[in-house]
């Protein structure tokens, strides 16, 4: 019997995807870069809080391991210096709270002063007349671009601490600046902060850094939202198995010097291990669901998932189009993408894969920052109320699977996106067509995979590998990683190391097998983003022959790559 319309909802799953680097360098152990902890701040919090003001409410979070691991590292260190004072292994956050004077040198006060500046400056800095101020200033007298090193001199300590804290209270999230008196008190202040503000904001990092964790399990604990992980390190699996995954979408792209990644089987099972670990550590049990890292699949990275008896993994639209286009799927269904809101999975996998919808998840992350929050809110609900009237006519259930960063997109937005979320929640948690969910859940609600039996090995970014390899400066930092696998290798055999020593260069390794060093080469990304990934990778690699006890290679002395481009909203994955 038919099933009513009313009673078949459409099944939407939001799936926000939590990640950053490890941004600690190799050689000294300092943070080179405080995403982390400022999207903590920002993001993280934010996120959950909508989550947990709007119970109805629905969705998948994947966190990356190395980011709960540089999480749970924040908050003890910044509850350390406030309980002994101990210095902390991040510059700004030993600026702002004390535990380092401002600096007197000029060089080190322009790098306050450019730091205090990477924010969406229409969203986070002109909002606040106080900071804002103290910007115009720096860029009137052009301190950065072209250092006047008598002006700098003159600007007081005091102007450097009210700057920091601006900064810091700047990417505070909306639900924090609602919630917590304190930072409506300092905010409030303008000008002025001593001692006792900056240890009053550290504070409140300190509780906020905290809390993210242990708020995202609650809410998995009682069911409303399913947390996911990616393997270890961040790493694109497919490639590790195979450099000639990149030919399946590329088939002319040039590979790396060699051949294949050394043991990259291997390794990729250490990031799958790895990962668990630290899952089961912060979350208990064991992820139902794996987001390979980029969305980027191979028949072979599907395989390795079911070994260890993954459910379910995603990837992008590009990837759904080839591959079922390679099956043969029916051409009415892939045109009308029918085909994209059904889960698949290939015969002989276990594991079932759901494909994001890049349209829908493009709006999010690109429009509609621009829009009023209800227009963009009711516009997303349109969209999927068409969807529904399409494809749950017959009784089938069928799902949508939006997917993008849960975190870099909202800088755009006014107000941290506070608006948009807050009607996107209410409006699709009360709809009479669609019905939030978790990809677990549509397995075990009766939602039935569509057989592929061919997979073409992508990412989410344009169905290809191009954004990791292929590129002649993206593939000069595969040599250099393979060079390093290969002397790793030599180390190992040889009986060298001790227990300690090679636990300790296994992990390092890993973190030189992350996927966004690679994502960062190349002409079309920012200039000094790619100089900063740049130096940091070539410090990891340095770090890792540190710890095998040789000597780094002088090509590691030599930048890898320049960039020079202007890519939109820079963080954000690109548009598809």
């Amino acid at each position: 019997m038919q099933q009513p319309e009313s009673e078949n909802k459409l099944k939407v799953v939001l799936c926000w995807h939590m990640h950053q680097p490890h941004y600690r360098d190799g050689e000294d152990g300092v943070y080179q870069l405080p995403w982390v902890y400022l999207h903590a701040l920002k993001d993280y919090t934010d996120m959950v809080w909508h989550l947990e003001k709007q119970p109805n409410a629905k969705a998948v979070v994947n966190f990356a391991p190395v980011l709960l691991e540089q999480l749970d590292e924040y908050q003890a260190q910044v509850h350390q210096w406030l309980q002994d004072g101990t210095a902390m292994k991040d510059p700004l956050l030993n600026w702002v709270s004390g535990a380092e004077a401002i600096p007197q040198d000029i060089d080190e006060r322009v790098k306050i002063a450019e730091a205090c500046q990477k924010a969406n400056a229409p969203t986070i800095i002109n909002i606040f007349p106080a900071f804002r101020e103290m910007v115009d200033l720096l860029n009137d007298s052009k301190l950065l671009n072209e250092p006047n090193h008598t002006l700098m001199s003159y600007l007081t300590d005091q102007f450097f601490v009210d700057l920091l804290v601006w900064y810091h209270l700047a990417w505070m999230g909306i639900s924090l600046r609602q919630d917590d008196e304190r930072i409506q008190r300092l905010m409030a202040k303008k000008s002025g902060y001593d001692a006792a503000d900056r240890k009053l904001l550290m504070q409140i990092v300190a509780e906020a850094v905290a809390g993210i964790i242990p708020r995202y399990k609650a809410l998995q604990d009682r069911g409303q939202i399913e947390i996911s992980m990616t393997p270890y390190g961040h790493p694109i699996v497919p490639l590790l198995l195979d450099f000639n995954s990149l030919h399946e979408a590329m088939p002319h792209a040039p590979l790396p010097s060699y051949a294949q990644y050394p043991g990259g089987s291997e390794r990729a099972h250490w990031h799958m291990k790895k990962g668990l670990d630290v899952y089961k550590r912060y979350f208990g049990g064991k992820p139902k669901g794996v987001w390979l890292s980029e969305g980027a699949i191979s028949d072979a990275a599907i395989d390795l998932l079911d070994e260890y008896n993954i459910a379910w993994c995603a990837s992008g639209e590009g990837v759904w189009r080839h591959s079922c286009e390679k099956s043969h799927i029916d051409e009415h269904d892939l045109n009308s993408k029918k085909a994209l809101y059904r889960p698949m999975k290939r015969p002989e996998n276990q594991c079932s894969l759901f494909f994001r919808d890049d349209g829908l998840s493009d709006l999010i992350g690109f429009q509609y920052k621009d829009w009023r929050a209800e227009d963009a809110a009711n516009d997303f609900a349109h969209h999927l109320t068409n969807i529904a009237n399409f494809v749950c006519k017959e009784g089938e259930k069928n799902v949508v699977s939006v997917i993008l960063d849960g975190e870099n997109a909202w800088e755009y937005y006014p107000d941290n996106a506070y608006h948009f979320l807050l009607e996107l929640y209410a409006k699709l948690s009360d709809h009479p067509r669609v019905e939030l969910s978790t990809f677990a859940e549509v397995l075990s609600d009766g939602v039935q995979p569509r057989e592929l039996s061919y997979i073409q090995a992508g990412s989410w970014v344009y169905g290809s590998f191009s954004t990791w390899m292929g590129d002649p400066d993206k593939n000069k930092g595969w040599d250099l990683l393979v060079e390093a696998k290969q002397a790793f290798d030599k180390q190992v055999r040889s009986g060298q190391l001790t227990a300690i020593q090679q636990k300790q260069a296994t992990e390092q390794l890993g973190i030189c097998e992350g996927s966004d060093w690679f994502w960062w080469f190349g002409g079309y990304n920012p200039s000094d983003s790619v100089r900063d990934f740049d130096r940091l990778y070539r410090s990891h690699l340095r770090k890792l022959y540190q710890l095998l006890a040789l000597e780094a290679p002088k090509n590691l002395d030599v930048p890898i790559s320049f960039g020079g481009g202007d890519m939109e909203n820079s963080g954000t994955m690109r548009r598809n």
